[in-house]
C-alpha cells in the first residue's frame, strides 16, 4: 500500500547537479528509513544514501562529499541532491523505503520506479 513517486532525473554534464525528490504515500503506515539506491548497465543495485526518521545519514564511499540526503517527515518526501556529477553516476536511481503499519506488523521494503541520471558530455 506504500507508494513512491520520483522525479528528477535527467542529463547532465560532468561536473554538474541534480535533485531527485520522492514522496511516499500510503494511510496507515509508518514511514521508517528511507534512501536511495542505483543500478548501472551490468551492475547489481548498490545503496547510494540512507537516511532515517530522526536523520542519522549513511552514504557510499563513492558519494561522500558530493551527494547530500535530507527528508522531510510531514511530506514523507526524501531528497537527494546530487553535485559534481562524474560519468560513473550514470544509473536508474530507485527511491526506497522501509515501513510498516501503524499499530504494528512486519516492516517491508517498498520501491519508487526508477528515474535515470546520465552524467555525458
Amino acid at each position: 500500500q506504500v507508494q513512491l513517486v520520483e522525479s528528477g532525473g535527467g542529463l547532465v554534464q560532468p561536473g554538474g547537479s541534480l535533485r531527485l525528490s520522492c514522496a511516499a504515500s500510503g494511510s496507515g503506515f509508518s514511514i521508517n528509513n528511507m534512501g536511495w539506491y542505483r543500478q548501472a548497465p551490468g551492475k547489481q543495485r548498490e545503496l547510494v544514501a540512507s537516511i532515517s526518521r530522526g536523520g542519522s545519514t549513511n552514504y557510499a564511499d563513492s558519494v561522500k562529499g558530493r551527494f547530500t540526503i535530507s527528508r522531510d517527515n510531514a511530506k514523507n518526501t526524501v531528497y537527494l541532491q546530487m553535485n559534481s556529477l562524474n560519468p560513473e553516476d550514470t544509473a536508474v536511481y530507485y527511491c526506497n523505503t522501509k515501513a510498516v503499519r501503524v499499530g504494528g506488523g512486519i516492516e517491508s521494503n517498498y520501491w519508487g520506479q526508477g528515474t535515470q541520471v546520465t552524467v555525458s558530455s
